[in-house]
């Protein structure tokens, strides 16, 4: 009878340990999903401090991004778009330390800009609803409604607004993605669930054997 040497690498091609390190990791997913919701709850009750946090985040977003590019642009000096990465580099930055130090005033600006956005899509949504027609006719009318009715309340309570809008559009945007993640962790947890027994059977191969002669056989190999 000839055994086979023990090889090493084969326990870290073991199925059943690869299957609980894929569940582990779903399950941190999970985890990371339910902060998130937690987080967008919380945005939710204070969506005053959920607005100035956006703000600070963003702030920041755009002074590393800035720094990161520039960076860039020094790196690539000689090169024919040089100047251009570098004054866009300096846009960011300049606008990052603008909304760091003043992220009242920039939630302002940034909801009179969100308001004539719903504005004019809802405008536009309305009007080529009426002049197309089409099958979607019903659905885009009242995407255009709707978006036509929020940009007119936005914009006639700005700039009082500006406190919580962009908050809750915040907090929303954390409460849907963390949503999105415990169901995908769940679900992969699930999965592997019941695909990982089935890996156990004949020693991790997947298939159990098809006779006792043939076991016998393998055995006498």
């Amino acid at each position: 009878m000839v055994h086979d040497a023990h090889d090493p690498a084969r326990d870290d091609r073991d199925p059943v340990r690869e299957g609980r390190k894929l569940a582990r990791s779903f399950g941190w997913l999970a985890v990371l999903g339910a902060l998130l919701v937690l987080g967008g709850i919380v945005g939710l009750i204070y969506t005053g401090a959920a607005t100035l946090t956006s703000m600070l985040l963003f702030g920041w977003l755009l002074l590393i991004g800035g720094a990161v590019g520039l960076l860039h642009a020094i790196e690539s000096r000689g090169t024919s778009y040089f100047w251009l990465a570098v004054v866009v580099a300096a846009l960011n930055i300049a606008a990052g330390l603008v909304v760091i130090r003043h992220p009242e005033g920039s939630a302002e600006a940034l909801t009179m800009f969100a308001a004539l956005l719903f504005l004019t899509g809802g405008v536009f949504r309305l009007v080529g609803s009426v002049v197309v027609r089409g099958p979607q006719f019903g659905w885009t009318l009242l995407q255009g409604a709707f978006g036509l009715l929020l940009g007119l309340l936005v914009l006639f309570d700005w700039p009082h607004s500006s406190r919580y809008v962009l908050g809750t559009f915040f907090s929303l945007a954390l409460l849907f993605d963390g949503l999105g993640l415990v169901a995908i962790g769940v679900g992969g947890r699930r999965i592997v669930s019941m695909v990982a027994p089935k890996a156990t059977l004949n020693g991790g191969t997947g298939t159990p054997p098809k006779s006792s002669e043939e076991g016998q056989e393998r055995s006498n190999n």
